[in-house]
């Protein structure tokens, strides 16, 4: 079955166990949206509406490809770069909205079904604090399926934090919406050694109905969610810095890497 339009109230947990081990968590929630019905879902409520400013809004500048162009086309576009056919049935976007006109997402996740309902992939929407964007498509087969969700492990490919490099593997394990989700990544440290756990991050949600009275309580205990995201990415990289963590330039900034890649 396909999850409706709803909210999701939960948590976000971090956790780096190399070289210094560290830890945080904080208190969030994020909407599940009808790719398809946007606009229809935003009239919920006089504090939701459609690129245009507004206590909580849904502006198709925050995500993949020309917003000008459905999202639905941009999805098949961005699947079709990855070797993959975009399912032609509901497709169910979990986000942060934009809040009182500022929006960052660390990740949104897309989950692309058959006409039938049936679960054909995931996607995940990667955005760093400098501007950039990722995707990484998560296709579900007998392979990847898990009973905790979808699984897949592969190579990161875009800087996040000047605190972890570039030779790494993200593991992601993603479970469908439902009364509850939860969707976790490790990262992983390729070393000669063999395979290291070096940081994780597990997203704890509980489904509440998509109603005008759910959409008001959630923006009086969260007023402005996206502030709240950056206020913290900010804050911890803060503390990971008092604590003495090795730090690694943007690839597109480090001479030495750009060298390599350039020979390889």
């Amino acid at each position: 079955m396909v999850a409706g339009p709803a909210l999701y109230v939960g948590r976000l947990r971090h956790r780096r166990f190399r070289p210094t081990p560290h830890a945080f968590s904080y208190g969030l929630f994020m909407v599940l949206v009808d790719v398809d019905r946007v606009a229809e879902q935003m009239a919920v409520s006089r504090l939701t509406s459609v690129n245009r400013f507004n206590w909580a809004s849904f502006d198709d500048r925050d995500h993949l490809g020309d917003p000008a162009r459905p999202l639905r086309e941009r999805l098949a576009a961005d699947a079709a770069r990855a070797g993959l056919a975009l399912p032609d049935g509901p497709i169910r976007l979990l986000t942060h909205l934009r809040y009182l006109g500022y929006a960052f997402n660390p990740i949104s996740f897309y989950f692309c079904h058959d006409r039938d309902g049936t679960l054909r992939a995931v996607m995940g929407e990667v955005h760093n604090t400098f501007g950039g964007l990722c995707t990484y498509w998560l296709p579900v087969t007998d392979r990847t399926m898990t009973p905790r969700g979808v699984r897949l492990r592969t190579p990161k490919v875009m800087h996040v934090s000047p605190f972890m490099g570039m030779d790494v593997d993200y593991e992601f394990i993603v479970g469908a919406p439902g009364p509850s989700m939860v969707a976790h990544m490790n990262t992983i440290e390729r070393a000669e050694s063999g395979d290291r756990p070096y940081f994780d991050a597990t997203l704890t949600l509980e489904r509440r109905p998509w109603t005008a009275a759910a959409i008001r309580r959630a923006l009086a205990r969260h007023p402005w969610m996206t502030a709240k995201v950056i206020g913290a990415i900010h804050w911890e990289a803060l503390r990971l810095w008092a604590k003495r963590l090795p730090a690694y330039p943007h690839p597109d900034r480090d001479p030495e890497r750009r060298t390599r890649h350039q020979e390889g």
